[in-house]
């Protein structure tokens, strides 16, 4: 069940609060992804009877990662954009294999200058949208997004940036936001969440930083249960087990679900070289010294292992495991 009004996305946000959950807010660039999420969720709903909301959302021309423009190889954000509402809509739509799961559909860090054109659209396709103007001094951005949201107010679920979150493949620092630069922000924009930056990063490799639970629940005393965690990908699991008491309502992740998958894939096309490639392709491997003896196995090629069905299936399920990791991590 796709829910994109405004006041029936309040509801949504209103219900997991009175059960102490996060929603989980998982970003996709591709079908895969897309349904390895919504898959996860169906199926932790049918074991667990618990109908956990799930926000799938995608970045636009966002210059950290803009994964409209990867949904397809004409890199075209608007086609990007379609598919990725139109997949959802596929699967999770009324009559859709997975339509028993509450789903909210997010763009995330939609640019206050690169993604005016879609702002300034309509919008109400969409659950919600963070507006992003984090890049801009705190008073620009305080007023570029109050104006937006004075436009968009009881349109679409608004979440707002006070602070961008580290990417951790740059070199640039931000500091830590504030309980009082998060009350000022909150209450000059108007805004429904807020972003603070709480020691995490975007597109971290690998779990080495820390989450600061204390800030976020000094945060919270102020503005109460509205802040969003960007960057979970790069703090171990044990550090955001009671994210919602943190007040905490959203948390995104998409890092964890492609870094942990990528290698699965990998392993898998190694041990079946022979089949994936043939012989032969193997043999200029080895002779390269890209691969050893032990992938000679007098395998045969395989249709089956060349396929992009075959690749999209290992990557499918290592996903769908991730999604479901953490859903057994917050709704236990």
């Amino acid at each position: 069940m796709i829910v994109t009004k405004f006041e029936e996305v309040k509801k949504v946000y209103e219900y997991a609060g009175k059960q102490g959950w996060v929603i989980p807010c998982i970003c996709t660039e591709n079908q895969t992804t897309t349904e390895a999420i919504l898959s996860a969720c169906h199926d932790y709903r049918a074991k667990t009877g618990k109908n956990i909301p799930v926000s799938i959302a995608i970045t636009i021309n966002y210059s950290h990662r803009s994964q409209a423009p990867n949904y397809s190889e004409c890199h075209d954000w608007k086609t990007g954009l379609k598919l990725f509402s139109d997949d959802i809509k596929t699967f999770a739509g009324k009559g859709g294999v997975y339509e028993d799961v509450i789903v909210l559909i997010h763009l995330d860090h939609a640019q206050f200058d690169l993604d005016e054109e879609l702002l300034s659209g309509d919008l109400s396709e969409y659950s919600s949208v963070m507006y992003d103007a984090s890049a801009l001094p705190l008073d620009k951005n305080i007023e570029a997004t109050a104006a937006f949201v004075k436009k968009m107010k009881g349109k679409i679920l608004i979440e707002g940036a006070c602070d961008e979150i580290v990417d951790a493949t740059g070199d640039e620092h931000n500091d830590l936001t504030t309980p009082e630069k998060a009350k000022e922000y909150v209450e000059k924009t108007g805004v429904d969440l807020v972003v603070a930056n709480l020691g995490t990063e975007h597109r971290a490799t690998g779990k080495d930083l820390m989450y600061h639970g204390d800030l976020a629940r000094k945060i919270k005393e102020l503005i109460g249960e509205k802040i969003v965690l960007h960057g979970t990908s790069s703090v171990p699991d044990e550090q955001i087990k009671s994210l919602y008491s943190d007040g905490i309502c959203k948390v995104n992740i998409w890092t964890a679900l492609e870094r942990d998958s990528s290698p699965v894939l990998f392993e898998e096309l190694v041990k079946n070289a022979e089949k994936v490639a043939g012989q032969k392709a193997v043999d200029e491997l080895i002779e390269q010294g890209y691969l050893t003896e032990k992938c000679r196995k007098n395998d045969k090629i395989n249709i089956g292992f060349f396929t992009e069905k075959y690749r999209n299936s290992i990557t499918f399920a290592k996903m769908k495991e991730s999604v479901t990791a953490y859903l057994k991590l917050w709704y236990v």
